[in-house]
């Protein structure tokens, strides 16, 4: 099976998902024996605080990734872009797909109903998500499209909690 798209973009899949798996399986063993995880009422409610936030990501992710098609320019591999985008969403905020990425371990977490992945394991995940951004993406972004992705760095966040930039983001 080939696949077309870069190693780096590869190995960012493989590591979130590692991270979604491994991490539930490491935190349902810690939580058998937790009063919550057992209680009925609670998986209740965090499933559909999970299935809200699991939707939520995937708009964000969705939207993130209609827009970004429009850097695609000829033949080049899925997930890839030779064109910055700095128009609909990304004129408000960098990262809109991983911004919605971000939020999957916290709705898998509450989907599950672990209280070990809602309270420890889904925000470690998430701050390596972010991390990650912070270490490869914005260099990889900033090698590709150099001095104009810079002029745009200095005018758009990394994530906008804008409420504009959200409707926009979830719409």
């Amino acid at each position: 099976m080939k696949i077309n798209t870069s190693i780096s973009v590869v190995i960012r899949i493989f590591l979130w998902l590692l991270m979604l798996f491994g991490g539930a399986w490491y935190s349902i063993i810690q939580d058998l024996s937790n009063q919550y995880f057992q209680s009925i009422s609670f998986h209740l409610l965090s499933s559909v605080l999970g299935v809200i936030i699991i939707f939520l990501a995937f708009r964000a992710s969705a939207n993130g990734g209609k827009e970004l098609t429009k850097g695609r320019v000829g033949n080049i591999p899925r997930l890839e872009t030779n064109k910055l985008v700095t128009t609909g969403i990304y004129a408000c905020m960098r990262h809109p797909m991983l911004f919605g990425l971000t939020l999957l371990p916290l709705g898998w977490a509450l989907l599950i109903g672990s209280p070990t992945f809602i309270s420890m394991v889904a925000p470690l995940e998430m701050l390596f998500i972010i991390i990650m951004v912070i270490i490869f993406e914005e260099q990889e972004v900033k090698m590709k499209f150099s001095k104009e992705y810079e002029i745009y760095r200095t005018k758009v966040p990394m994530v906008s909690f804008e409420w504009r930039c959200l409707k926009q983001l979830l719409k």
